[in-house]
């Protein structure tokens, strides 16, 4: 079974509070708060899907490289996480 399976409801939860901590960034914006209230509510945001990201690679790597059935799932599953990698870094 996938880690993201087994996880599924953790992880979906934490969906859910990113949810939720976006429409409070839309209600910022449309009760016209100040621009100090709606950034420090963005890097809430920000921090919230930096973690649920790195939880889920951390998992990735864990599951499906360090304990591949073989060498050829490790190689896809390595080479997996490096292009996501390239694209969460830029």
């Amino acid at each position: 079974m996938s880690h993201t399976i087994r996880y599924k409801d953790k992880l979906l939860a934490r969906i859910r509070r990113l949810k939720g901590q976006m429409e409070a960034v839309e209600r910022a914006l449309e009760a016209g708060k100040p621009c100090g209230d709606v950034l420090q509510l963005l890097a809430s945001v920000r921090g919230a899907l930096t973690g649920l990201t790195g939880e889920i690679m951390q998992e990735h790597l864990h599951e499906h490289v360090v304990h591949a059935e073989n060498e050829d799932e490790r190689a896809k599953a390595a080479e997996e996480l490096a292009a996501v990698l390239k694209t969460y870094i830029r």
